[in-house]
């Protein structure tokens, strides 16, 4: 299908903190290298974005600090909009859910819906804190762990033990607010059954995505709608947020994941009075660009939504890519184990380009990767310095002292066969940039970009004008070859600037301002023309595109980074609470482990009966982000058991494996599934887990001694 227009979302950033790396990398960067290269084409394209600015974790931050919960958001909005600005993340507008506008969209939305019958109404017990007049979410019930007895569990996990919990599983439960006792209270909740979308989804997604969307995007949606999909709840009991519009709802207000993805709508709405032509006409081609962590709302619930509403169109795609880690670990706001943009751009003034290459170059896009500031070092000085900005700089040094600072004149009665392949590879270099940019290859983009440069660097080594300008004394035909190797030169610059604009958009501007030459050269169209300037025409001394990054820059970082952890990592006394502690950090060159667990008797360790099993089948549990249903052949039997490793694993990959699992460990229930065992878990340094399994196949049943 020919699309007329484009509309290009980029997840709404949570306003409960700055934004770090793993966020660009994400989504941030490869949408925007996306949409400057859509502008360069002239296609009608609008980018939106906004600070997602309502859920519990602001509410909670707010009755901690003191102050209001939009005094919080009003302080990272600008934070985060400045920290986008600077990096040229060019949205057309960056909104916020918390305006006006944004509110009565969402409200409209929910209306239409559930004047149409969409939701259901249900009555259920939770846990309140009296004291606060507050529902709680389960992350802020705290609590003896039943498993290893840690006095300051949360209702979701034991940070201690790591085991995977639920409020109702903890002893003495307590608010984190207020460490009142909770009491149950009944509220009533509108839910949208997204069971009754799952036929529909299923023909969408498996049938009319499977080829055309990443193969982690299909994947994990094949995986949600293979486990089937259950009712959501749409709305919550809180004072911030967008009010329910509807009689009977007072103290509620709706759902962050219901509200969140209708800020796109609301921002298009504040762009442009044409609005709906970017969002209900079917020749519209709508992009979500992602973190994997966000998949399933923008490919299951938020398309079911548009789709329950009607008139809407729905993603053509949604090119999420994977997490970015840091020195080996995962990022941790919590633990403030994460480079900061605002920080960066402090530490690196100038250097926008510099992170958004590095950033660009690792990205994620097939799989987790992982950052380390050895690896930024590397890549500016070996890659930025040495290949792009060391060919544009001799270029321009030799045009002034070879050609008297103007642009030569190309003699084809001289040009040989090199001089004809510099041609072709800019030509192809152009093609292939646009096959990578149209199917979200950004990565190879940018490779195709800096290959070209490292051709470039290689037909000038090869025609040493340096070294025939010396015999043009003698010989003044001589000229001729010295002035087609940089008039080439000089066109491949120009094309250099206009493909690596979508990519480092500071560069290409100051290469068109060496160049003396007006921003409409980087329309896309003018790439691969080697007429873009003129003979004669004066250019401007060279000025170096980018710097060295030294030793002692790698070192501060490292280090920074890690003295961010110990302070974040130090027993902190909240408010009303009692001291509280995050698991200790994991740093891969020094790992801290957990203290070891009181003496056992050999008795005790008898009582445990440990066997092989193998895992026949994986699937995720709903509405829990870190459970895996496991079904485990022990040769006697297959059992059912529940294990935290979501985050860690994916149910189609484990599938197969043999584990070692606690046999006969006492039933529990959890998240109404009976889970009959534990599997056993090995921790890497870096946080990572293992299975704890035989090392060679043993039988299913065998006990483990």
């Amino acid at each position: 299908m020919e699309f007329k227009r484009h509309l290009v979302t980029a997840a709404l950033p949570y306003a409960n903190g700055p934004v770090h790396i793993g966020h660009l990398a994400g989504c941030y960067l490869p949408a925007d290298i996306y949409v400057r290269y859509l502008r360069a084409q002239k296609r009608d394209v609008k980018f939106v974005c906004g600070s997602d600015e309502h859920g519990v974790p602001i509410t909670i931050r707010a009755m901690k600090e003191g102050i209001t919960p939009q005094d919080v958001v009003d302080k990272y909005n600008a934070i985060i909009r400045d920290s986008f600005a600077d990096m040229g993340i060019s949205f057309d507008i960056y909104s916020r859910t918390s305006n006006k506008t944004h509110h009565e969209t969402a409200q409209a939305f929910f209306r239409k819906l559930y004047d149409n019958g969409v939701f259901e109404e249900r009555e259920s017990e939770q846990y309140y804190d009296a004291e606060k007049n507050t529902f709680l979410a389960d992350r802020y019930i705290i609590g003896t762990c039943p498993v290893c007895s840690n006095e300051n569990a949360y209702g979701d996990q034991c940070e201690k033990c790591g085991s995977t919990l639920s409020p109702e599983q903890l002893i003495n439960p307590r608010s984190a607010l207020s460490s009142a006792p909770l009491v149950k209270k009944k509220t009533k909740h509108w839910y949208f059954p997204l069971d009754k979308y799952e036929p529909w989804l299923k023909e969408w997604i498996s049938e009319g995505k499977k080829d055309q969307w990443k193969p982690n995007v299909y994947g994990q949606c094949k995986s949600w709608l293979d486990s089937g999909l259950q009712p959501r709840a749409m709305t919550r009991d809180s004072n911030w947020g967008v009010p329910v519009p509807i009689e009977g709802a007072d103290g509620k207000v709706l759902y962050v994941w219901f509200d969140a993805p209708i800020g796109y709508i609301s921002a298009t709405k504040e762009l442009t009075t044409q609005w709906a032509d970017y969002w209900c006409q079917e020749d519209t081609k709508l992009v979500h660009f992602i973190g994997k962590d966000n998949i399933v709302f923008h490919c299951i619930i938020f398309p079911s939504m548009l789709k329950a509403h009607g008139g809407f169109v729905l993603p053509d795609n949604v090119p999420a890519n994977e997490f970015l880690n840091i020195e080996g670990q995962k990022v941790s706001t919590s633990r403030n184990w994460a480079v900061w943009v605002d920080e960066y751009l402090k530490d690196f003034p100038g250097q926008q380009d510099v992170l958004r290459y590095v950033l660009c170059a690792n990205a994620p896009e097939s799989k987790d990767n992982d950052f380390t500031w050895k690896d930024f070092q590397d890549r500016t000085n070996n890659e930025l310095v040495s290949v792009f900005g060391n060919f544009v700089n001799r270029a321009f040094v030799l045009m002034h002292k070879l050609c008297g600072g103007r642009v030569p004149a190309l003699h084809t009665d001289v040009m040989d066969d090199a001089d004809r392949a510099l041609i072709a590879e800019i030509s192809n270099t152009k093609n292939s940039i646009e096959q990578c940019l149209e199917n979200y290859r950004f990565r190879d983009g940018l490779f195709e970009v800096i290959d070209l440069a490292r051709k470039a660097n290689k037909y000038m080594q090869d025609k040493e004008p340096w070294i025939v300008a010396k015999a043009v004394a003698a010989e003044p035909e001589k000229q001729k070859l010295i002035d087609n190797c940089l008039h080439l030169c000089l066109q491949l610059t120009a094309n250099l600037a206009i493909l690596a604009n979508p990519f480092l958009p500071h560069t290409a501007q100051k290469m068109c301002y060496m160049m003396k030459v007006v921003d409409r050269m980087l329309e896309w169209e003018n790439a691969g023309r080697t007429d873009l300037l003129k003979v004669s025409y004066p250019l401007r001394a060279p000025e170096l595109l980018f710097r060295k990054v030294e030793d002692a820059e790698v070192a501060a970082q490292v280090e920074k980074l890690h003295n961010n952890l110990k302070k974040a990592t130090t027993p902190v006394m909240d408010n009303n609470t009692t001291p509280q502690q995050e698991a200790p950090a994991t740093e891969a060159e020094n790992p801290q482990y957990q203290p070891q667990k009181p003496e056992i008797t050999i008795d005790d360790f008898m009582k445990i009966d440990l066997r092989v099993a193998t895992i026949v089948k994986a699937q995720k549990v709903e509405k829990a982000d870190k459970l895996l249903q496991l079904e485990l052949d022990l040769g006697y039997e297959t059992r059912t058991v529940l294990s935290g490793i979501a985050m860690h694993f994916k149910p189609e990959d484990i599938v197969g494996k043999q584990v070692t699992v606690v046999a006969n460990l006492a039933p529990r229930k959890m998240r109404g599934i009976e889970s009959k065992g534990m599997i056993l878990m090995a921790q890497n340094a870096d946080g990572g887990l293992v299975f704890a399994a035989p090392v060679v196949p043993a039988d299913n049943g065998g006990e483990v001694r």
